[in-house]
Order: structure tokens, then C-alpha cells, then sequence
């Protein structure tokens, strides 16, 4: 099973968000792949493929460590890109964490899936929510400007998610996600 764990945002913030990026999917990029609203998280762990025999312990793991996480607040507010602006390949919303409480989880998490025996695939963890995929390296500055006055809802994360990720199981054969594990912040 190819799996991350993530924290997702509640209806409200997604809704939000999909107000302002609606306008901006009808106009056609071919360059340009705009991620579906149902696929809209917080990456806290890529754990890539995971045997299914690890999956219970993975599981009890990301539950302690849910269990020992306060509730915290998060905003979405502008944008960035991967590896940069002149030359991205990922268009970004930036996710304001005043507490700083997902770069924590991101800890927690990943050694969780590491003491379950899980190899944590990735880089530094960048707190991001993917607005985008881009076909080729691009300057992505006007599109970066275009967000950079976008806020959501403050709303309060409480979960922790593990997410399947089907690849061409979804619309237009992109990866479906199907959650198969989720745990209450209890801290």
C-alpha cells in the first residue's frame, strides 16, 4: 500500500479555498494540473510502500502519537513552490502554524512509522497544502501573487489521518485517496 499520514482540512476551509480557485481552473493551462478539492491535506509523513504485515503496528503507533497531540490552529495563507518560484514543479498554498505544532506532529509521525520499521521517504518537512502540479519546470511568480493575499478560515486541527494513495484510481486516472486510519488529538 502506497501511504501518507497527513492532517486534512475540515469542509469549510476546502470550500473556501475552492471558492478562489475555481476561477483560475477555467482557465485551461495545459501546464498546469490543478489538484481535485478531495485530495486537498497537509503532508506529515510520505511513507511510500508499506508491506501489508506493518500496517497494524503503523496504526498503533500513529495512534499514541495522535493521542499525545493537542488540538492546535492552522491557517492557509499564500502560496510557495517547489524546489522554487522561477523554477517550480509543485504550486502550494503555505499553511500558517503559529505554534508550530505540524512541524512537531512531522516528528512524531515519521518516527512513529519508524519505530513501526516504515522508511519515511521525503525531504525537510515544508508545512504546505499542494494547490498544483506542474508538467514542466516553470516560473510560477504570477501565480504566487495571485495567492499571496489568499486566507482561510482558522479552523482547529484534531486529527490525524493515514491515507491510501491508489494511483490511477481516481478521476482522469489520477491516484484516488481512500483514508484508512484516523485518530483524535487528545493531548
Amino acid at each position: 500500500m502506497r501511504l501518507f499520514v497527513a492532517v486534512v482540512p475540515p469542509n469549510d476551509v476546502v470550500e473556501d479555498l475552492t471558492e478562489f480557485v475555481e476561477p483560475r481552473r477555467e482557465h485551461p493551462d495545459e501546464d498546469i494540473r490543478w489538484a481535485t478539492d478531495d485530495h486537498w491535506h497537509i503532508t506529515l509523513a510520505f511513507l511510500g510502500d508499506v508491506p501489508d504485515w506493518k500496517i497494524e503496528e503503523l496504526e498503533e503507533r500513529l495512534e499514541r502519537a495522535a493521542r499525545r497531540q493537542k488540538p492546535f490552529e492552522l491557517q492557509l495563507s499564500g502560496a510557495g513552490a517547489f524546489p522554487g518560484v522561477p523554477d517550480a514543479r509543485v504550486l502550494y498554498a503555505r499553511v500558517r502554524d503559529d505554534s508550530e505544532s505540524l512541524k512537531h506532529l512531522s516528528m512524531t509521525t515519521r518516527a512513529a512509522a519508524n519505530r513501526a520499521g516504515v522508511e519515511v521517504e521525503g525531504r525537510k518537512f515544508t508545512p504546505h497544502l499542494t494547490l498544483a502540479r506542474l508538467r514542466r519546470q516553470m516560473d510560477v511568480t504570477k501565480w504566487v501573487r495571485i495567492f499571496e493575499n489568499y486566507q482561510s478560515p482558522v479552523w482547529t486541527a484534531g486529527s490525524l489521518q493515514l491515507i491510501e494513495s491508489r494511483l490511477g484510481e481516481g478521476p482522469g486516472h489520477s491516484a484516488a485517496y481512500v483514508t484508512i486510519g484516523e485518530w483524535d488529538f487528545l493531548g
